[in-house]
């Protein structure tokens, strides 16, 4: 078992990436820097969903976003997923189809899509390049235009909108809920909360500006994440007045401890973690 020390993942050479690992890894869509060949992923059918890859319009141009939803009539629940720094790769789709399968419209933005494809290498900087070039108004511009184009889909209960997202779209997702009042509520999947290598405002600093809760989800062995930094964002929330929120920490889980394909997969942590981010949703409206 590897063990994740960084707040954005496993950086090149902590993971020993064989060719047969890197083959799998491109044939399933995984994100080739992180991927384990050892690892037991998940799968979610497709069974009573409909899924697709979808184009949003952006102020500049046209992005991809992949979208999964209930096949069922009506409209449906609606929860924004943000992805890790590895971009919308199948893992990031799988569970676009777990919480289609539990009643939502899940959309995941290729927010990186302007700079690359961080899903297609192993070189953790190449990663880490891609991410630094994708600047955070950038991705507030890009989300707006994403509830947009979900706002006009006949099937999309926009009155219900949650946001989700893990490590870099943890960050993200506290971001979501500080800048757009669309959103009802947000569960952040080890976020990071201070600053670091990302080029957008960390979100403590807009602590005050949080406009729905957020259920933080962290790892008591995440490395990049120390306790010290969660504490000082739940101070930073009681000093605003901002209640609801609550930031829950799994003392053995390590960071990314919901990846599947990842040696830091926590199975316990996980299974507990996901029925309090639907409980959390369900209790503010989002379900």
């Amino acid at each position: 078992m590897v063990t994740l020390t960084r707040a954005e993942g496993n950086w090149a050479g902590d993971l020993d990436l064989t060719r047969r690992s890197i083959a799998l890894a491109l044939a399933g869509g995984y994100a080739v820097a992180a991927y384990s060949a050892d690892a037991e992923t998940i799968t979610t059918d497709s069974v009573g969903l409909i899924t697709e890859t979808v184009d949003i319009q952006t102020a500049d141009r046209k992005i991809p976003g992949f979208l999964a939803r209930p096949a069922a009539k009506g409209k449906h629940p609606v929860i924004f997923v943000n992805s890790e720094i590895f971009g919308v790769h199948e893992w990031v789709k799988d569970v676009c189809r777990r919480l289609a399968k539990a009643g939502y419209v899940a959309l995941a933005t290729d927010l990186f899509v302007r700079a690359g494809d961080p899903s297609k290498t192993a070189d953790m900087k190449v990663v880490m390049d891609i991410v630094k070039a994708t600047p955070g108004d950038q991705v507030t511009s890009d989300t707006a235009a994403s509830l947009k184009y979900l706002a006009a889909q006949p099937f999309a209960d926009m009155k219900k909108l949650g946001v989700t997202g893990f490590c870099w779209g943890g960050g993200a997702t506290w971001l979501c809920c500080e800048r757009f009042p669309e959103f009802k509520a947000g569960v952040a999947w080890y976020g990071p909360l201070k600053a670091g290598p990302y080029p957008r405002t960390p979100p403590i600093d807009l602590a005050k500006d949080l406009k729905a809760p957020v259920l933080g989800l962290y790892g008591g062995q995440d490395k990049g994440i120390p306790a010290a930094d969660l504490d000082a964002m739940r101070e930073a929330l009681k000093a605003a007045g901002k209640t609801g929120s609550e930031i829950i920490v799994y003392p053995e889980a390590q960071h990314g401890f919901l990846a599947d394909y990842r040696p830091s997969f926590n199975a316990e942590a996980s299974k507990d973690a996901w029925g309090k981010m639907l409980a959390f949703f369900k209790a503010h409206g989002v379900a």
